[in-house]
This record gives structure tokens, C-alpha cells and sequence, in this order.
């Protein structure tokens, strides 16, 4: 009796489940945030670390954030790609050496939380998920900004474009 109207239910709940979609895929994007978690605890750096590769001339310093923010202001020879612009060709015309080492920073390195620095939810900050994305692009050598700082400091090298 009860029987009947329970199998409708099932039916109509499994009519309203959207097909899969294979270019969309959380579980592999949860088990490579998982896998890269103890990569990033050791690809984070100290200002003094972070400034010295740059100064290697072996590293690019990325700057992930929108075009308008970075045109706000950036920390001095840092290059753009919005997170949002990232694919494997714009990615390989930016960065066309995989093996370089790619400095990351974003909002919520400075303390300032002001334009164009303005702090984002701590879970989803962009430094997250610059390295993840770089990193499924194959990019390794990924190396994050740790610390907080203040952009007007002049050891930060703050620049407006």
C-alpha cells in the first residue's frame, strides 16, 4: 500500500537530479586540494624569502588578482592573469616555463584591507586557489607569500600601474 507512492517519489526525486557533468569535477578538485596540502605548508615564504627569489631573477611573481586591482596597485614586478582568465594557453603565454618558480601573494597578505587590498573569507583566499590552479596546470614550483604586511612599507615595494 505504502509501496506504490514511495516508488513515485524515488522516480520523481531521480528525474530532478541534473545530469553529471565531466567537465565539472569537485571530487578530483577536493582530493588534489587534499594532496597539495602539505606541498603548500612547504612552499610558504617569509617576505625577506619571497623578495630574495624574486630578486634571483629565476622566479616571476604572479599576481592572480582582477586587472582593475592589480592596475591599483601591485607589489613591484609582479605580472597579471586573473584567476578567472586562467586556461593552459593563457597560462603558457604568461608563465611558458613550468619548472620557473611562480610567487603568489594576494588580499590577504596586507593588513591594509583597503582597495584594491580588500580582505576576502580566509577559506576561499585567492592564494588557495592560485596554487591549486597552477599547480593542476602543471605548474610545481609554486611559492606563496605567508605573511601579512602593509602596502605602505616601503620593503614591500608597492607600485601603481
Amino acid at each position: 500500500m505504502y509501496m506504490a507512492p514511495l516508488l513515485l517519489l524515488g522516480a520523481m526525486l531521480a528525474a530532478d537530479t541534473p545530469p553529471a557533468n565531466p567537465q565539472i569535477d569537485y571530487p578530483a578538485f577536493a582530493k588534489l586540494a587534499r594532496d597539495l596540502q602539505p606541498i603548500r605548508d612547504r612552499h610558504r615564504l617569509s617576505l625577506a624569502q619571497f623578495q630574495a627569489m624574486a630578486a634571483s631573477g629565476k622566479a616571476v611573481i604572479l599576481d592572480a588578482r582582477s586587472a582593475d586591482a592589480f592596475a591599483a596597485g601591485h607589489i613591484a614586478g609582479a605580472i597579471n592573469l586573473p584567476l578567472t582568465d586562467f586556461t593552459a594557453e593563457a597560462l603558457a603565454e604568461k608563465l611558458p616555463d613550468r619548472s620557473r618558480p611562480v610567487l603568489i601573494y594576494c588580499n590577504n597578505n596586507f593588513v591594509n584591507n583597503v582597495r584594491p587590498v580588500v580582505l576576502k573569507s580566509a577559506p576561499v583566499s585567492l592564494n588557495i586557489q592560485t596554487f591549486i590552479n597552477l599547480h593542476a596546470y602543471g605548474y610545481t614550483q609554486v611559492w606563496e607569500l605567508a605573511d601579512r604586511v602593509d602596502f605602505a612599507d616601503p620593503a614591500v615595494r608597492w607600485v601603481r600601474s
